[in-house]
C-alpha cells in the first residue's frame, strides 16, 4: 500500500486526514484535534487545507464560534 504522508512529525497520511474529514472535521484545527497533524512544526497545515478544500461543511459555523464539533461525533458513534 502506497502511503502519502501529510504530517511527518506524527506520521499522519492523506488517507487519515480524509477519514477525519469524512467524520466531520472540516478545518485544519479540527484535524489537529483529531490526530495532532499540524501541531508540531506546522509545515503540513497548507497541505491539510488543500485536502479539506473549500467545500461546504455543516460544522463550520460551530468551528467559527470556537465551539466543539468533534465531540458530537464521538457521542453519535
Amino acid at each position: 500500500m502506497n502511503r502519502v504522508y501529510v504530517c511527518s512529525c506524527f506520521g499522519i497520511t492523506e488517507q487519515q486526514v480524509k477519514q477525519h474529514a469524512d467524520g466531520g472535521a472540516c478545518t485544519p484545527r479540527q484535524i489537529a484535534s483529531a490526530c495532532k497533524a499540524g501541531t508540531d512544526c506546522g509545515s503540513c497545515v497548507r497541505r491539510i487545507q488543500a485536502l479539506l478544500g473549500r467545500g461546504s461543511c455543516p460544522r463550520r459555523e460551530l468551528a467559527d464560534r470556537s465551539e466543539p464539533v468533534l465531540a458530537e461525533l464521538e457521542d453519535a458513534a
